[in-house]
């Protein structure tokens, strides 16, 4: 509090509760342009269960409620949906720029539209993945999800990571982007190795042909191109999720060059949508270059998933 005081040269007072003697009594005290910040709010269990007493309680502290945390508008919480319909309820600034630029980018992008999605898992992405087959013009598929893909195209993997119970959707959102005439762009060369590891014994291999003891963990220099001259293409490009293991020097290729590509194509709306993506560009010195940043991993997808925000749709 006392630091955020100095920043803003205000007077900012900390309660040592949320809800508590302390935090009524300071309350109460409060002045024009003064400000108050309460203890962390996940001190009480009552926060996460959305709590109807709970959320009471913390509006009767307050006037009016402003949101202005985007990166927790996914979540149904006290201090981000109960409390909010209990009082006039606003989106601040940056929520309200984080939702419009992101609504617009999904209802009338400038095409081409371009979507880049990267991370780990299928099961994690799978949803807005549809939802952008039926949005984006390109879809450029990267990072561990990827090979769940190329298994379903009937391509040897090795040991990289895979979920074989996705296996079939994978093959079906193939074949879904095929029909809606959206290209599905997967890596057609990868980095393996053959531990997870950063001195790890790497090699360029093809996408279908990935020795049985060895893992994906980067696409290759010709997926790097290929990805490329696809982000040069767009108007508009969404970016969310790494190509490869950025965290490691041996496989930050992929993602690097990636982040590159956005950035020059000065001609494009470039959206970095939270998370890992975020972190990659922060790593690479790129953040500056790019037209948006989400500051929302999981709210930026649900809500490109076209799931409704608890913290948004609480506002009135």
């Amino acid at each position: 509090a006392a630091r955020l005081g100095e920043l803003i040269e205000a007077k900012v007072s900390f309660a040592d509760d949320t809800v508590g003697a302390d935090a009524r009594a300071k309350a109460a005290a409060l002045n024009e342009g003064e400000i108050l910040v309460l203890e962390n709010l996940r001190f009480d269990k009552r926060e996460k269960k959305n709590d109807a007493s709970f959320c009471e309680e913390l509006a009767s502290l307050a006037d009016i409620y402003v949101n202005d945390a985007f990166g927790t508008a996914h979540r149904a919480h006290a201090s981000t949906a109960g409390a909010a319909a209990l009082l006039p309820s606003y989106a601040g600034f940056l929520l309200a720029g984080e939702v419009a630029t992101l609504t617009g980018m999904l209802d009338a992008p400038n095409r081409p539209f371009v979507a880049i999605l990267g991370g780990s898992k299928v099961s994690d992405k799978v949803g807005v993945i549809d939802a952008l087959i039926d949005k984006a013009d390109t879809i450029i598929i990267g990072g561990g999800m990827c090979f769940t893909f190329l298994l379903a195209q009937g391509k040897a993997v090795g040991t990289s990571l895979k979920e074989e119970e996705w296996v079939e959707r994978a093959g079906a959102m193939i074949e879904k982007a095929r029909a809606a005439g959206v290209k599905l762009l997967l890596p057609v060369d990868v980095v393996a190795a053959d531990a997870f590891a950063e001195d790890a014994r790497t090699q360029v291999c093809s996408a279908d042909a990935i020795p049985a003891d060895m893992m994906g963990l980067d696409i290759g220099p010709e997926t790097e191109k290929i990805y490329a001259a696809a982000i040069a293409e767009g108007s508009t490009v969404f970016w969310n999720g790494p190509m490869g293991v950025f965290e490691m020097k041996a496989f930050e290729h992929g993602t690097r060059a990636v982040a590159e590509a956005v950035a020059a194509n000065k001609a494009a709306a470039t959206i970095i949508g939270g998370g890992d993506s975020v972190a990659a560009v922060n790593k690479f010195g790129l953040a500056g270059e790019m037209t948006f940043i989400s500051t929302g991993g999981g709210a930026s997808m649900e809500l490109v998933e076209g799931k409704e925000l608890p913290g948004v749709a609480a506002l009135s």
